[in-house]
């Protein structure tokens, strides 16, 4: 007989074991009472097991388990002749240390423990399988798949976390703009206040040149006349800029050169009174 390189035969003789043939040719007399018994692969193989258990949280779950196993050739005739099906020993041996490992876990330790699992499916099987002759090479916990109305819960807690992380970061950056939009407007209205005190001291200082400037070259006049003069220009530059401006509302002033007194004389009076009161808090 002979066979491929990863293949044994098993020979009996008179339906006694007699021997492991490795691959090659093999004479067997028959009427020696030498026969085959039948062959063994020693090809590394795989048996997926999907286990239905129960979470410490009350979860059902597939667990999907991936088992590669080999016989070993120097303990072919117990592999042979100990295990009918070796495929529903293992697949027993798998469920029994899944329903007892992951029933003690709640589903998220599950998920991030599934290598435990695995180690303690493998150890189990390895001692259990090599005693017919079988070799554990690996064991992999492939899938934990949680019941469809769990996995769609889990994914609403998901997204509703996500959303209520984003919602946070938008308020947190509406916040930032509000606070950089006060600090601008803050600064504008500093800066403006700056202008406008400028503004002011340069027309203070203009006219108390322009003041100074007419009593010197003008003999006999006083700084008040030289205020009231100033009023009054600045009275007739106002008219003309109401006037000019095309969305003016309509103003009635008094006019006349008595009521041109009268505005220099309320100014005058109404500065006098600011200043007393200024020196009087």
């Amino acid at each position: 007989m002979s066979s491929d390189q990863s293949t044994v035969a098993i020979k009996e003789q008179f339906g006694k074991f007699d021997e492991v043939l490795q691959p090659g040719c093999h004479c067997l007399p028959w009427f020696l009472g030498k026969q085959l018994a039948g062959h063994l692969s020693l090809r590394l193989q795989q048996l997926d097991v999907r286990c239905e258990t129960k979470t410490k949280d009350n979860v059902f779950v597939n667990v999907v388990a991936s088992i590669q196993y080999r016989a070993l050739a120097d303990k072919a005739s117990d592999a042979f002749y100990r295990l009918s099906n070796t495929r529903n020993q293992i697949q027993a041996y798998v469920f029994d240390v899944i329903r007892a490992s992951v029933p003690k876990m709640n589903l998220d330790d599950a998920f991030e423990q599934k290598n435990e699992i695995a180690k303690a499916v493998e150890d189990e099987l390895e001692k259990a399988m090599s005693a017919y002759g079988y070799e554990i090479v690996q064991t992999l916990i492939v899938d934990i798949e949680p019941d469809e109305h769990v996995k769609r819960a889990m994914n609403e807690i998901n997204a509703a976390a996500r959303m209520r992380l984003a919602a946070n970061e938008k308020a947190e950056a509406e916040k930032i703009l509000q606070i950089k939009r006060a600090e601008g407007e803050a600064e504008a209205k500093y800066l403006s206040g700056l202008g406008i005190a400028r503004q002011r001291q340069a027309i203070v200082d203009g006219l108390r040149d322009s003041v100074l400037g007419f009593s010197v070259n003008v003999p006999g006049t006083t700084a008040k006349d030289v205020m009231d003069m100033v009023l009054v220009t600045q009275y007739f530059d106002t008219m003309k800029e109401i006037g000019a401006a095309s969305k003016s509302s309509a103003v009635f002033i008094p006019h006349g050169p008595g009521a041109v007194r009268d505005v220099a004389s309320q100014i005058r009076d109404g500065l006098l009174q600011a200043s007393t009161q200024d020196h009087l808090s």
